[in-house]
């Protein structure tokens, strides 16, 4: 009997790559400031992966939802080199963020920071998802006015195949070894632990 091997399908397993990666940071905006929960942590560990992304040479994208109204990018986020793509929508995925990704080589993965997660995180995540980009959610730097829309935000997005991990997992698996020749600069940003963002309530339900 003659046995002929077939191609087995391997599962996507989310493992991040610097050659093929965009950060998204959403519209973390001044007006936002008193309303969204844990909103200082959740900028400050943005903020850490956006530093990443400039020693690891990943380019960010960043948006604000109608600036007018709500306010400029916080300048803690350190956003101030980058162009912040205007919206009224609930996604980031408008026009101008598309030419942008466009002109990057159109990346295959994402990796999405900001508020809130049942609004705009979700809708980019849906769009995302939709094109074929694999999306990973940095679940400490993702929230919402409220924890319960945070939490079951998170829920439902990983059940849409989105990948929930944590800023310093971001940055560990970006440079893979201590051997990175910026493994250094990426420990620097780990010096201290990233704050808690109130996310064990939600580990339980995982």
């Amino acid at each position: 009997m003659l046995f002929v091997s077939l191609p087995v399908a391997v599962a996507n397993i989310g493992r991040l790559s610097t050659k093929d990666a965009v950060l998204f940071l959403c519209d973390m905006q001044e007006k936002f400031r008193p309303n969204i929960f844990q909103f200082t942590n959740i900028v400050s560990n943005a903020a850490r992966l956006l530093q990443a992304s400039r020693v690891l040479g990943i380019p960010a994208v960043l948006t604000e939802q109608y600036p007018k109204g709500l306010g400029p990018t916080v300048l803690e986020l350190g956003a101030g080199d980058l162009t912040a793509h205007s919206k009224t929508s609930f996604t980031m995925m408008i026009e101008e963020v598309e030419k942008e990704l466009q002109a990057l080589g159109n990346p295959k993965q994402a990796i999405l920071c900001g508020i809130e997660a049942h609004a705009c995180i979700a809708c980019t995540t849906y769009d995302l998802l939709e094109k074929g980009v694999e999306v990973h959610i940095v679940a400490d730097a993702v929230s919402s006015r409220s924890q319960t829309d945070r939490l079951f935000a998170l829920s439902r997005l990983k059940q849409s195949g989105a990948f929930l991990t944590t800023t310093e997992a971001v940055l560990l698996q970006l440079v893979q070894d201590a051997k990175h020749p910026n493994f250094k600069e990426i420990q620097k940003l780990m010096a201290q632990p990233s704050p808690d963002t109130g996310l064990l309530a939600f580990f339980s339900a995982l």
